[in-house]
Parts: structure tokens; C-alpha cells; sequence
């Protein structure tokens, strides 16, 4: 499945990846402390995090993009794009937080390696000076919560 062509998306860097975040699905842009481990919870699942008056859960996506883990220790967060999934507040870690563009997004060409295969990529665009991944915000954090 791809994404409309010519929408608008935000530019993020997870793990050296360059990802697009359809901005229809993005709630907002924050600046995270440290997240409360959620004992019990996925590895994916940094902890939560109080966000204007709510509790977000805040998530580490990298192993999904086959990039390492980010470091577990008591460090802040720092940028994440925040999104309402089945009525509840996500926080999905960032490294960095670029622009907001119009993209074309294509398909996943053939020959693309491991992403091809991941239910979660929307398709693909360039900019940036690299390739651009087009995320499913739903599908990404669907599979991050299922991470044991």
C-alpha cells in the first residue's frame, strides 16, 4: 500500500533512517524527559510519559527499522512525535526532527532488502539527499507493542 502522492509529511531520523510521518496522523512534536519504566511491558516500550495532562507511551521503533535499540538508562528521551492510536497517546522516539514537505511517495522498489517486507512502510519517497521511508503510524505501533 503507498501513501497519497504529493501529501504532507514530517521529516525524522530513527537509527540513521531517514522515516516520513504523515502529518495528518501526527498530534504533535515534543521534547521528552525521562520515561517511568512500565514493568511487564514490550522492549520496545521505553516507559510512559506525562504529556499535557495525559500518560503517553513512549516507544522505541529502531529494532522494526533493523537499527540497534536505543541505550536503556535514566538519559531524557528527547524528540518524539506524539499520535492517537485507537484512542490512546503514543510517543515514538526520534533522533532528530527535520521539516515538514510534500512528498511523492512511491512503492518499496524491488531489491530494498528487509523494509520491503515490513507491513509498517507505506512506501517510499527521496529528499533529504537519501530515501525517505513512508511510515503507517497504526501498523508501526502495532507491531512495536507486540515486541516481547
Amino acid at each position: 500500500m503507498t501513501a497519497p502522492s504529493n501529501s504532507l509529511h514530517l521529516v525524522a531520523q530513527i537509527g540513521g533512517c531517514g522515516v516520513l510521518f504523515d502529518t495528518v496522523r501526527v498530534a504533535s512534536v515534543v521534547e521528552l524527559g525521562r520515561a517511568v519504566p512500565a514493568p511487564g511491558a514490550g522492549s520496545a516500550v521505553i516507559g510512559l510519559a506525562a504529556m499535557r495532562s495525559r500518560v503517553a507511551t513512549v516507544l522505541d521503533v529502531r529494532s522494526l527499522l533493523g537499527v540497534p535499540p536505543r541505550p536503556r538508562d535514566d538519559a531524557p528521551v528527547g524528540h518524539a512525535v506524539a499520535t492517537v492510536v485507537d484512542g490512546h497517546l503514543y510517543a515514538i522516539a526520534v533522533d532528530a526532527l527535520e521539516d515538514v514537505e510534500t512528498f511523492d511517495i512511491g512503492p518499496v522498489p524491488a531489491g530494498a532488502g528487509a523494509i520491503a517486507d515490513r507491513d509498517f512502510v507505506r512506501g517510499v519517497a527521496d529528499g533529504m539527499g537519501e530515501t525517505l521511508i513512508a511510515l503507517d503510524i497504526d501498523r508501526l505501533v502495532e507491531r512495536a507493542a507486540a515486541i516481547g
